[in-house]
């Protein structure tokens, strides 16, 4: 069947990103603050000192970031706002990805335009204000594109080029660009591999040995990865405060556990202010988790029963990597005994993906139901379950919308105190500028920060 042609498409994510521009500029002043800290003390002013980029635990800092610092030193003068949109173009990018796979797919314009209202939601607000994660949005960018080319080989609907693309794009985001946010992207990929050489050789009798090819360009990258992240000094303590190993306390609070996923889950559809604003007892939060937990098996169920996986993979991919950083999650943030803690906006990034699998496989379910007439009662819930993400998603917008002037006049306070600063306790600017560690001397930490500024007119100090 011929194509349509439906170019136009491509227009929405770059709607998308002016939108996500406009609420930057009515949420943010352009001060730094949190992390920023931490690498202004640790990097600048010298950012051109090769003794800062080799050394052995450089791959946990994202090599890439020492590019885009350099840049930012010397045109902009450390402006966070640069950062911020390198975030921004970044999650157009990876909007991009998913409409290409649309169109070629031929999937209906309001499925589409739901997929795009969840990418662009503002339920990652604090990743899109926080310029120092713009490195995370270009990550998803790179996994969302080799899915793509993932799938197109997968497909047999191989270009020229995709072979190689295979081969190298694990080696650029694995050693360049994902840093720690490598761990699911390779457990997708090495669990993925396997998968599609096994319904090769149930399908036709044959090892498909270029997915050999493919997962050791995964592993030995990884590998290199962990070797570097063994290097890593910790410089801070006290992390999490439950006592005692994993195991032991799942089996001392198993409902503390239960709670905690199903709070993430609950996320995608409403975000934490949301849902705080909303509710004052664990049941409907529960509910809702309960919902998302439901809508991923039935897109399981989906892909399986109707064997969507035969002639594509790439929602099938996305369901997997966005349950899989929802169990992430739960295994690094556990320790801290705060059930409601992967609820953060930081993590919405990292769940989407799982919501945007899910609505793409109901897509296409739907149009292979148009195609064969039929009706059935599955159409039902896939609306219903649509409508709940769309209705929770664009209600977590417009609450950010709403508190986006006082996050500005937050900043605004903040580069205040920036410009005083001498004049403040250690006390004071740790509380101002949200920066929180063990050490006892955060607080000189960000007067170090802000001095290093000062000295070289850079950021709120650039006239």
């Amino acid at each position: 069947m011929e194509r349509k042609n439906r170019n136009w498409f491509y227009l929405v994510p770059v709607a998308g990103a002016v939108f996500c521009l406009w609420y930057l500029y009515t949420s943010f002043y352009d001060v730094v603050y949190s992390d920023y800290i931490r690498l202004v003390n640790s990097y600048l002013p010298d950012v051109w000192n090769p003794a800062k980029f080799w050394v052995p635990d450089l791959l946990t800092r994202v090599p890439v970031n020492f590019l885009a610092r350099i840049i930012n030193i010397t045109f902009f003068h450390y402006s966070i706002r640069f950062d911020q949109v390198l975030g921004v173009v970044s999650l157009a990018l990876s909007a991009v990805s998913v409409t290409y796979y649309v169109n070629q797919k031929q999937i209906g314009t309001i499925w589409f335009l739901a997929v795009m209202a969840v990418m662009f939601s503002l339920n990652k607000w604090e990743m899109l204000n926080n310029g120092s994660g713009w490195v995370h949005f270009l990550a998803f960018a790179g996994f969302y594109y080799h899915y793509q080319i993932w799938d197109r080989v997968w497909g047999r609907e191989e270009r020229k080029g995709d072979h190689l693309q295979m081969i190298l794009l694990p080696w650029i985001l694995i050693l360049a660009v994902a840093g720690p946010y490598c761990a699911v992207y390779v457990a997708v990929l090495i669990a993925g591999y396997a998968f599609c050489m096994t319904v090769t050789w149930k399908r036709e009798k044959r090892l498909e040995k270029r997915y050999l090819l493919y997962g050791l360009s995964v592993l030995l990258p990884f590998f290199c990865y962990l070797w570097s992240n063994a290097q890593v000094v910790p410089d801070w303590s006290g992390y999490g405060a439950a006592q005692g190993s994993l195991l032991q306390n799942l089996f001392r609070i198993p409902g503390y556990f239960i709670r905690f996923m199903l709070k993430s889950l609950a996320s995608v559809v409403t975000g934490q202010e949301l849902a705080k604003s909303l509710w004052s007892t664990n049941l409907p939060y529960l509910a809702v988790g309960i919902f998302v937990a439901a809508a991923y098996l039935m897109a399981l169920y989906l892909q399986f029963s109707r064997k969507l996986y035969e002639t594509t993979v790439f929602p099938l991919v996305m369901l997997v990597s966005g349950a899989l950083n929802h169990a992430l999650i739960l295994l690094s943030r556990w320790s801290f005994l705060v059930e409601d803690y992967g609820m953060s906006s930081r993590y919405a990034l990292q769940f989407q993906v799982g919501v945007v699998g899910i609505l793409l496989t109901l897509a296409l379910c739907w149009k292979e139901c148009q195609k064969a007439g039929r009706q059935v009662i599955w159409r039902g819930a896939a609306v219903l379950v649509t409508a709940i993400f769309l209705l929770g998603n664009i209600t977590t917008t417009r609450k950010e919308l709403q508190t986006a002037p006082y996050r500005k006049e937050l900043c605004v306070k903040r580069a205040e105190t920036a410009l005083d600063f001498e004049n403040k306790t250690d006390d004071e600017l740790r509380a101002e500028f949200e920066f929180r560690t063990s050490w006892d001397q955060s607080g000189a930490m960000v007067r170090s920060a802000l001095t290093i500024l000062k000295e070289n007119h850079w950021n709120v100090f650039h006239q």
